[in-house]
């Protein structure tokens, strides 16, 4: 066994050595310890896009002062992510089944690294369309990036690390935006000198684009398309992408559009998400009303979100892989979401932003710990179809509802006030665990699974030929007498 593989090697079982008929072919099963080096540079690479969706409106205030623009363009750098989105799922996921990880991965960081570039070019007060220019490339560049982690969960991993790494490759993402609520506040400081401004938000686009080009050439070196060896048994029997025998994509569309399971998940995955969206991008002013002058603890307040995101991904992931039990846990996460979401919207106004840490940590591990149970269970209850497609799919939902739900939040805070707008938010949770009840727990992909990772061989009499002389006859007087 190799240095660069683990946990499994299996190889060709073999007959007799007198007759063929006896042979059986099983595909060589290894996991290799690349796969961490793909997952890992993934991570970074995602969290190196995402951090950049809500860097604008984290420092809503600011970036309006600077600027001169009204609050709503604010909000529209974070949108315009979601509005790229949805026009490109299709291709995007095509493109990632025809193409492969490392070349989707490689478009992905280019344009990331482009538009993070292009961001520095911005800084002036006349220059927002520039900047603006800038975030939509990045928003582009996420297209090859949200639907990879259940990709590289099944190309790299096996069976019972499927769960867990999916969910570290969410974490990426979830790490982006929590570097992305914490480090603007801190860099960009609110100052009536325009100047000072100016030199702060310079320093943080070069400290993005900086980050962002030593990532790009790393991928390039190191970012593999495949491990050489399928890692687990159903694996081996998906055609290679881009075979002719691979299936097509419009009949994987038609079939996701007629699994009704998948259907229901869409929706209610869409609706977690799309909350999770209008809170994120309104935090700023939500925050600043009952706490002026606390732009760095808003970007606190976003950092606990996310982090207890984080940990309720990786929870999430290990029970998952322990328990196998997708329905009973995407349903609990889901509802506890929904309890989060009440508790956070009537603590608000309590006078202690100590007690917003807390509620809003309680709703950050329910809601975005439930992203990779949500991906999860998608590629569950789709396999075979592609984990890209599959993903590509939930993401557009959550592109759509999030422009829905923060538009509507947006116009309900500021016309009425923060109050109505959570309870609108949490009326959405109420319906998504609803559904959510209503999804069947067609686990095909663990099915299958269980069906590939025992085969039955059966060996036939003529396959088998004993020499005469390596056979002794002893009595069972004589068996009693050696027993004994």
């Amino acid at each position: 066994m190799t240095t660069n593989q683990t946990d499994l090697h299996l190889k060709k079982i073999s007959g007799s050595k007198h007759s063929d008929a006896g042979n059986v072919e099983v595909p060589e099963i290894k996991l290799y310890k690349r796969r961490w080096v793909v997952l890992f540079l993934f991570v970074f690479y995602s969290g190196a896009n995402a951090a950049q969706w809500i860097q604008y409106s984290i420092i809503n205030n600011i970036i309006v002062k600077y600027y001169g623009i009204n609050d709503k363009w604010v909000d529209w750098t974070s949108m315009i992510y979601m509005i790229v989105y949805i026009p490109l799922i299709f291709p995007g996921s095509w493109f990632l089944d025809k193409m492969g990880l490392r070349i989707t991965a490689l478009v992905g960081i280019v344009g990331t690294c482009i538009g993070s570039w292009i961001k520095v070019f911005s800084v002036q007060p006349d220059l927002f369309y520039v900047t603006f220019i800038g975030q939509t490339i990045v928003a582009l560049a996420q297209v090859c990036i949200l639907s990879l982690p259940a990709r590289i969960a099944a190309v790299w991993f096996g069976p019972h690390q499927v769960s867990s790494a999916c969910s570290v490759g969410v974490f990426g993402n979830q790490l982006g935006i929590a570097v992305g609520f914490v480090l603007p506040p801190i860099l960009v400081g609110n100052s009536d000198d325009l100047e000072i401004i100016g030199n702060d938000l310079l320093f943080m686009f070069y400290c993005f684009a900086g980050f962002t080009t030593i990532l790009m050439v790393l991928m390039i070196f190191f970012f593999r398309d495949k491990p050489p060896t399928p890692p687990n048994p159903k694996r081996s029997t998906i055609p290679a992408v881009g075979t002719e025998s691979e299936a097509s994509f419009k009949r994987s569309l038609k079939n996701l559009a007629i699994n009704r399971n998948y259907i229901l998940l869409l929706i209610s995955y869409g609706m977690n998400v799309g909350v999770f969206y209008a809170i994120s991008t309104l935090l700023n002013p939500v925050v600043l009303k009952y706490y002026p002058g606390h732009e760095v603890d808003t970007g606190r307040i976003g950092l606990t979100i996310v982090l207890a995101g984080m940990i309720g991904s990786v929870v999430s992931g290990v029970v998952l892989d322990q328990m196998r039990k997708f329905k009973e846990t995407t349903l609990a996460v889901y509802a506890f979401s929904m309890v989060g979401m009440w508790v956070f919207t009537f603590t608000l106004e309590t006078g202690n932003i100590a007690v917003v840490y807390v509620t809003a940590g309680l709703l950050g591990f329910f809601m975005t710990g439930y992203l990779p149970v949500g991906f999860e269970f998608a590629a569950e209850l789709t396999y075979p179809e592609p984990e890209g497609t599959s993903s590509g799919l939930l993401n557009a939902a959550a592109q759509v509802f999030g422009i829905g739900f923060t538009s509507l939040y947006s116009e309900l805070f500021y016309t009425y006030g923060d109050i109505p707008a959570d309870v609108f938010m949490s009326i959405m949770l109420v319906l998504g665990t609803l559904i959510t009840g209503f999804i069947k727990p067609d686990l095909r992909r663990q099915n299958a699974n269980q069906e590939n990772a025992a085969p039955e061989f059966t060996v036939s009499a003529e396959s088998v030929q004993v020499q005469s002389s390596d056979v002794i006859i002893i009595p069972s007087e004589k068996l009693k007498e050696i027993s004994t």
